[in-house]
């Protein structure tokens, strides 16, 4: 087996029991259609990465200028690619991220957002149950990350009930 092949991917909190935590991650669970607070978690961690390496680029630009500088403008692209910061924020901008930036680029949301489900819920079922497709392609996994540049690609699978326009359970259908 790898070593470190059993790593978790995400932090717990420190303390299990803060009523105001529990009560901001019970609603981000219900606005974001997660699964668990694991989920939530993960998108935590993530952030906190971002976070991370940011404060570590601007601490390098003490040092090696042009090095930072040129490391830094690549991961402002790779955030601005997946569209968690907009184009005209720099590093220092990804230290007042939320998670909600985070979890707004799940390909979960992304489908809700697009409207091609209901509820964050049903978009979930959707992807899991093979009826959405990105580039294509038919994915499955809700947490993908969606790079903004293909997010104008999602669609219904073609062989999919749902591709058909009057389908009940499809978004905006309106049933008479």
């Amino acid at each position: 087996m790898p070593l470190g092949s059993n790593t978790k991917f995400y932090e717990t909190p420190n303390h299990p029991y803060q009523g105001e935590r529990i009560s901001d991650e019970a609603r981000l669970l219900d606005d974001y259609g997660l699964k668990n607070k694991e989920e939530l978690w993960r998108a935590q961690s993530e952030l906190r990465s971002y976070r991370r390496e940011a404060r570590k680029l601007l601490g390098r630009t003490q040092g090696d200028a042009e090095a930072a500088a040129r490391e830094g403008e690549e991961f402002l692209a790779r955030l601005k690619r997946i569209g968690v910061l907009d184009e005209e924020e720099s590093l220092d901008d990804i230290l007042s991220l939320d998670v909600t930036d985070v979890l707004e680029r799940r390909l979960q949301t992304v489908v809700y957002r697009k409207g091609l489900a209901n509820t964050p819920d049903q978009a979930r079922q959707f992807i899991t149950h093979g009826h959405i497709t990105l580039n294509g392609a038919r994915v499955g996994t809700p947490s993908t990350k969606v790079d903004m540049a293909v997010e104008d690609n999602l669609d219904y699978e073609e062989r999919s009930p749902l591709a058909d326009d009057l389908h009940p359970e499809r978004a905006g259908g309106d049933q008479e």
